[in-house]
């Protein structure tokens, strides 16, 4: 039986986790998006550390970046965030604990939640993959919390998948 392209890409997130332990969802929801807009949440994950988990719905799955000191709120403010494994669109809805000796043991609570739109009118997921791929994506929020142009740019060096998660100015600039 052949395997689609949500099946394939949440395959790190299926193998790190034991579903019989773990309250977090093992589908993925299968969302038919009428427009451009994408979903995107925030959770807040108290694992061994306090992180914040940054999700963007790309391809029928959420492209997922851990942010340790949480999402910049000002413009021109920059933030580590490291590539994770994708999630399921479930995963958006997802709150709850984690239970100590699964993975990302933890308290997960939704922080924000909304809409974002690709910076390049019309991007396809496609186009949005391919954006990732080449390491930077501008995007606009449209959150409860989070409002405005966003980028993450990936760091050139480095054997991690670290980004820089960055509050834009209005004017589409990337610093102060």
């Amino acid at each position: 039986m052949p395997v689609s392209k949500q099946e394939d890409a949440l395959g790190a997130y299926t193998r790190k986790r034991n579903f019989g332990n773990t309250p977090e969802p093992l589908k993925n929801d299968r969302v038919s998006r009428t427009g451009p807009n994408r979903q995107f949440v925030i959770q807040r994950h108290h694992a061994s550390t306090l992180h914040f988990d940054f999700r963007l719905e790309v391809d029928g799955v959420l492209k997922s970046w851990a942010v340790p000191k949480g999402p910049p709120q000002a413009a021109g403010i920059r933030r580590l965030a490291i590539k994770v494994e994708d999630h399921p669109l479930s995963y958006a809805k997802f709150e709850g604990t984690i239970p100590e000796g699964n993975y990302g043991a933890g308290k997960v609570k939704i922080w924000d939640h909304g809409w974002y739109l690709p910076e390049v009118q019309g991007a396809s997921d496609k186009d949005i993959n391919s954006q990732i791929r080449k390491g930077s994506l501008k995007f606009i929020l449209q959150g409860r919390k989070l409002k405005g142009k966003f980028v993450l740019t990936k760091f050139t060096k480095g054997e991690r998948d670290q980004w820089l998660l960055i509050k834009r100015k209005e004017d589409g600039s990337d610093t102060k």
